[in-house]
């Protein structure tokens, strides 16, 4: 996924999205709204990709995985389950994995009309498919399966000696070149999932097309109709093998640009949404209390991260204030100080950042302070997190003996820190004739006001503490496309046109610490580029100095060594956990937040939808109860009260330890 994700959220998206969904009806306990299977929502940016073995972005991937399903899907505690195959097997080895599929499994056309059967032969088909279309996410799987590198690299132009088999119409099976026992979570990504190869063959090159008709059907929606910054509207797949879970009959999402949050709400009211997002910031908030005061709920934090990337090597500057090229010399000189980076991060009030969209009494709810969810998975029955937490310290005990990387609080605001380094970081760079202040581009959509409002919170927290004569961050006001175009949808580093940014994210494309930490892998990240850099041997001498500044080997020698440990689940989180701990004290990233933790009002049943920690599913609509996906989630006539909130939430979590208790004990 791209950073943000699987492959990436947009910040943007985050601001608009989260901003976003819209619901409706009158919130208070009085109203009611039949609309029981009609889903109304708003999204933010276009899709433009509709290859799903392909495409990284979240843009795409959150509609595509209501298109198409591959052989697993998560349930609503997030186990997988069945969703194409409906058993498979494991080798006793633990390389060799079989997969069964379903008899009543149907590719559909955009009408709806049947178009073929689904094969154990679409597999094999997808995912050679990935490679000849050069998969943005294709690096999820590469050196799992079995001679996939060779052929991915050109090494063989054979794919029959690749590690994936239809061994009959109804049985695909995977040989991978060691265990992963986390290898099914990956088959919730696009890149896993099947083509039928005489419609990509009567598609050529428009195969993919974000349009009705650029793909085929077997997931449990359709897509009916897309018009472009306009509406995108879903309707159910009659011939879906398990339409009986599904309970929406239509969704419509319509555009919106973020410029008017309050006019969700107001939609919600009339009934033309089926939820919202509610600000508690906004002058409108207090009439938002007075309708629905027992019906707004706030959501729960997911697996995703947001936050700031620094431009190690900024080669584009289209979106500036600075005048000089000695102006700029001084920023990439700053950027590329440690001291520098990490003065920024503790003179960086995240809380603040936050409250910008959830008020104070939310600011907290959403706050993370590393990469990968402390919880994420467990090392010796203890949080991954905690195991971060101990190695930063022994990195460097002055600057993160103290810090607390528990979610929902912010760890790194300091201010008295952040002057003590700043003052390192400034007498190191006049030493290299370096001039103050330092200027940082930080690009913003003129017309979200939401992210917007962020963008200004980092700014005066970040000159507040460490004085404007020092630093200076330069917001650059732009228009979506442009925002878009320097940022989320830059396709290389040399596009990436900022200093800092904060206009993507993340979330893991399988269950694992290396789906968060491989993003910045100096030989394969595919998030290098939001920090400017080369993916692999450095094409310019700015992008090799970058990478020696910053010793960005050291950090991918880390990840190999917790990579090639696959018969010890506790060392291998360990070994992960140090390269975090590098990452961290390294200061490239700032992380500041995940989805949810935000308030809304809404008409979906708590907890109805699929839940996952990463694949496609793990995209969340920051609601209880809505992933990316719409199977499975439930409407009711009036809008969810807090009680039937934290009833449904008591009772998830609990069924959710039952399960794991259950799994542990095997």
């Amino acid at each position: 996924m791209k950073w943000q994700k699987k492959g990436l959220l947009t910040a943007m998206l985050v601001g608009i999205a989260l901003m976003g969904a819209a619901c409706g009806n009158k919130s208070s306990s009085s109203s009611s709204n039949s609309k029981t299977s009609e889903y109304n929502y708003v999204y933010s940016t276009d899709p433009d990709n509709f290859d799903y073995t392909v495409t990284s972005r979240a843009t795409n991937s959150d509609h595509l995985v209501n298109f198409v399903n591959g052989l697993l899907e998560n349930d609503k505690y997030g186990r997988l389950v069945g969703a194409m195959a409906k058993s498979w097997d494991v080798s006793k080895d633990g390389k060799t994995y079989t997969y069964h599929l379903r008899n009543n499994i149907n590719w559909v056309d955009s009408q709806g009309n049947p178009y073929a059967k689904v094969t154990a032969k679409d597999f094999v088909t997808g995912l050679k498919h990935a490679v000849d279309a050069k998969s943005e996410t294709l690096y999820i799987v590469q050196n799992s399966i079995v001679g996939l590198n060779d052929y991915a690299s050109g090494k063989t132009k054979d794919f029959s000696k690749v590690g994936v088999k239809a061994l009959d119409d109804k049985t695909v099976q995977y040989t991978l070149n060691k265990p992963e026992n986390y290898w099914n979570s990956k088959l919730t990504y696009g890149v896993m999932y099947p083509v039928n190869a005489k419609f990509l063959k009567s598609q050529g090159k428009n195969f993919g097309n974000a349009s009705t008709n650029g793909i085929l059907y077997n997931g449990p929606f359709i897509l009916s109709n897309f018009t472009s910054k306009s509406v995108i509207e879903y309707k159910k797949n009659a011939n879906y093998w398990d339409k009986k879970h599904v309970y929406l009959n239509d969704i419509k999402l319509t555009y919106n640009d973020g410029s008017n949050p309050d006019g969700l709400y107001k939609s919600y009211i009339k009934g033309d949404f089926t939820q919202s997002r509610v600000y508690p910031t906004s002058a409108d908030y207090k009439n938002v209390v007075k309708n629905s005061k027992d019906n707004i709920i706030w959501g729960d934090q997911d697996s995703s991260n947001y936050g700031f990337v620094f431009n190690l090597n900024r080669q584009s500057y289209n979106a500036t204030s600075k005048k000089t090229t000695k102006a700029k010399e001084d920023a990439k000189k700053a950027i590329l100080n440690r001291n520098f980076r990490l003065a920024i991060r503790f003179g960086f009030n995240k809380a603040a950042y936050n409250a910008q969209s959830t008020g104070n009494d939310g600011a907290a709810k959403s706050l993370r302070n590393e990469l990968t969810p402390p919880s994420f998975v467990q090392v010796d029955g203890k949080d991954y997190g905690d195991a971060v937490a101990k190695d930063l310290a022994q990195y460097d005990s002055a600057a993160f003996g103290n810090v607390n990387l528990a979610d929902a609080q912010d760890g790194t605001y300091d201010p008295a820190k952040a002057k003590e380094y700043f003052a390192k970081a400034k007498k190191e760079l006049q030493a290299q004739g370096v001039s103050f202040p330092i200027h940082l581009d930080l690009p913003a959509d003129q017309k979200a006001a939401l992210t917007l409002n962020k963008a200004k919170s980092f700014k005066s927290t970040v000159e507040k503490n460490l004085g404007k004569n020092n630093v200076v961050v330069d917001i650059q006001l732009l228009s979506e496309d442009k925002y878009l175009a320097a940022t989320y949808q830059a396709t290389t580093a040399a596009a990436s046109d900022y200093d800092i940014s904060n206009a993507s994210g993340w979330t893991p494309d399988f269950e694992d610490p290396s789906s968060y930490l491989e993003i910045y892998n100096p030989n394969s990240g595919s998030n290098l580029m939001n920090l400017g850099l080369d993916v692999g041997a450095s094409k310019t001498a700015g992008d090799a100095a970058a990478k020696k500044a910053i010793n960005m080997s050291e950090y991918g020698d880390l990840l190999a060594k917790a990579d090639a440990i696959t018969d010890d689940t506790n060392a291998r989180y360990a070994a992960f956990a140090k390269a975090e701990a590098w990452l961290l004290n390294s200061g490239i990233q700032i992380t500041t937040n995940s989805q949810g933790g935000t308030p809304v009002v809404t008409n979906v049943v708590p907890y109805t939808g699929i839940y996952a920690q990463s694949g496609l599913y793990s995209s969340s609509n920051s609601q209880p109860g809505i992933s990316a996906s719409y199977k499975g989630v439930k409407l009711q006539a009036k809008p969810v009260t807090i009680t039937q909130q934290n009833k449904a939430h008591k009772a998830w979590l609990a069924k959710r330890a039952e399960i794991a208790k259950e799994e542990a004990s095997k």
